[in-house]
């Protein structure tokens, strides 16, 4: 299999370690949708990170949608809780890293690829308010049950992804040591060999 994207996409990253914890070989591909349009464009002409191209040349997209089609090639390496409690915290965790991730992205486009003139206020605010709500909802739920680093699964690899992303790229968004348990766990999580082996770049 082979993963096309850039790791400074908090999607193609979250997949990359996702593979590197299932043991599931694949090799990656630093294909930018900005830099690398026409290379891209080859590839999967809807121009979306991540793409997997498995080993009978199909090709898959959207983050989650690979994750589950992992999920089903080997289900005795899940990374999602199978047991309703569980599987029920980590989809709650997991759709509020999601949503720090879509928030951060656009907040990126706003400001750093939309010129100065158009971009539009209330929406900015109304992103910016959103992020904030993600995190702060993340760091009460981590504040009243913390993850345990040796049984990582799927929020917790994206709920790292999403603030490592935040905080590269949005440095002056949030105050960010408001959110201590957010920042212990980047810190537990960064460390472990699936993330240093796939750094955010």
């Amino acid at each position: 299999m082979q993963l096309i994207g850039m790791l400074d996409s908090p999607y193609v990253r979250r997949v990359a370690i996702s593979l590197r914890l299932m043991d599931i070989p694949f090799s990656h591909r630093a294909v930018s949708v900005f830099r690398h349009l026409a290379e891209f464009q080859a590839i999967n002409p809807v121009v979306k990170a991540p793409t997997l191209i498995l080993d009978d040349g199909s090709t898959l997209m959207d983050s989650t949608l690979i994750l589950d089609y992992l999920d089903a090639c080997q289900p005795q390496r899940s990374l999602m809780p199978q047991a309703l409690p569980q599987r029920q915290r980590a989809l709650r965790l997991l759709g509020l890293a999601l949503a720090a991730m879509e928030k951060s992205v656009q907040l990126i486009y706003e400001l750093q690829l939309r010129p100065e003139d158009r971009r539009h206020q209330p929406w900015q605010e109304r992103v910016s308010a959103q992020l904030l709500a993600a995190y702060t909802l993340l760091e009460q739920e981590l504040t009243r049950q913390a993850l345990d680093i040796t049984a990582l699964d799927q929020a917790g690899i994206s709920i790292a992804v999403a603030w490592r992303f935040s905080r590269e790229l949005l440095p002056q968004q949030l105050n960010w040591v408001d959110f201590p348990q957010l920042q212990l766990w980047s810190t537990q999580a960064e460390a472990l060999p699936a993330f240093v082996a796939t750094p955010f770049e």
